[in-house]
């Protein structure tokens, strides 16, 4: 008993620390998501996405770049834009890019996971890509797409906005607006960032190397040479163990990290991190905007091109000798809460954080802003809020426990 109190006060401290790690990371993120959003509005984005060729599908990828990370925001913005004429093709190249190129998510894997991942996930983003535009042309899915579009209702056209990028930076209202948009960009994380990171401190504490050994075949502390078979297993297996953590990339990441120290390949952790378009969540969304029959295709596009992109990246990888060798000990088992660099930033973004919210919230508070999100299935979020509610409740006593048992 006492070692399984010893146990739950460490996964606590864990889950505390991966998140203190990243708490400075986030708040960037979203403040630089928050802004670009207000500023560069989607009117201008579908106005110059609307040819199959590579330009659009390069200003898709741009624009996604520079969008959210949040997978409902994502998934919301690419129907808009496809709706309002943009190109099948630059839509997905649009979905892809703002839940894999995105500058947070890249903040994110350089603090878990060192900038090989960082490397990995924007050259393997733009692979992703690439491997979904070439399956689109080869199939050529006229038929879908033309019922895709007839399925969505005729949206309205609307003016584009005439003010320039500066007149709308010295404009308060707009501060507001960002303001607005960073607190949403919170809310629509924190249920995923507290489960997330509580089960990735259960994870270090409690499941044994074992498990993964046999859940990821042919791995193990210090495994560095895999077979084709072998990588192919982990780059399905990859996605399984993300559908099961049912939780976005972003609090995904230090599950990532654990998975790469306890010995599954490079490819299978970029798998696992690519994974987050491909579960139930998203089909049945893609479903509700397109229909099942577009839906399951832009599943098989999606996964297929997730399998080759990852596979790509571990053989271009290791042919420069680029793949990092896992450590267990790299993130667990360390001082989150010394007096470095990471307590100097955390500060100050909460200082910002706290501006953010006062002028969102409370200056700006007659402010009319609103941001077009997915539907989200009410099951799924009432059941995640009350999974984060208890995991507050088993952080709280896992502290407790930390300082008494040590």
């Amino acid at each position: 008993m006492n070692t399984f109190l010893h146990e739950w006060g460490e996964a606590a401290y864990t889950s505390l620390g991966f998140f203190w790690m990243a708490l400075w990371a986030f708040a960037l993120g979203y403040l630089i998501s928050s802004m670009i959003q207000v500023f560069v509005t989607e009117k201008r984005m579908q106005k110059v996405m609307g040819d199959k060729g590579g330009k659009s599908v390069l200003l898709g990828t741009f624009f996604g770049f520079i969008s959210s990370s949040c997978s409902f925001s994502a998934l919301a913005t690419s129907k808009s834009l496809f709706k309002k004429g943009a190109s099948f093709v630059s839509s997905i190249a649009f979905l892809l890019a703002s839940t894999n190129l995105v500058i947070e998510l890249g903040i994110i894997i350089s603090i878990f996971l060192g900038w090989q991942f960082v490397v990995g996930e924007y050259v393997g983003g733009v692979l992703l890509i690439l491997c979904s535009w070439l399956l689109i042309r080869i199939i050529n899915p006229k038929k879908l797409i033309q019922n895709a579009r007839k399925r969505l209702d005729e949206a309205k056209e609307e003016h584009l906005e005439q003010a320039s990028l500066r007149e709308k930076i010295t404009l308060q209202e707009n501060w507001a607006k960002v303001g607005k948009q960073y607190f949403m960009e919170w809310k629509m994380v924190w249920k995923d960032v507290t489960v997330g990171f509580t089960i990735a401190g259960i994870v270090a504490a409690f499941v044994p190397d074992a498990f993964f050994e046999t859940l990821f075949i042919n791995t193990g502390q210090g495994q560095q040479s895999f077979d084709f078979f072998t990588l192919l297993e982990h780059v399905i297996v990859g996605p399984v163990a993300a559908f099961l953590t049912f939780i976005g990339s972003m609090g995904n990441i230090p599950l990532a990290a654990l998975l790469f120290g306890k010995g599954v390949s490079f490819a299978g952790v970029m798998a696992f991190i690519f994974s987050d378009l491909v579960v139930f969540p998203v089909l049945r969304i893609n479903a509700k905007y397109y229909g099942w029959k577009m839906s399951l295709f832009i599943l098989f596009l999606l996964f297929t091109s997730l399998i080759g992109a990852s596979l790509l990246l571990h053989y271009g990888f290791d042919f420069f000798d680029a793949i990092p060798s896992a450590a267990a000990d790299k993130i667990s088992g360390k001082e989150y809460f010394s007096v470095d660099y990471t307590f100097f930033l955390n500060i100050a973004f909460l200082a910002i954080s706290g501006i953010m919210i006062y002028l969102g919230l409370f200056k700006g508070k007659d402010v009319h802003y609103h941001k077009e999100m997915a539907p989200k299935s009410p099951l799924l979020e009432k059941t995640l809020k009350w999974i984060a509610i208890l995991s507050y409740f088993w952080l709280t006593i896992g502290i407790v426990l930390k300082f008494i048992t040590i």
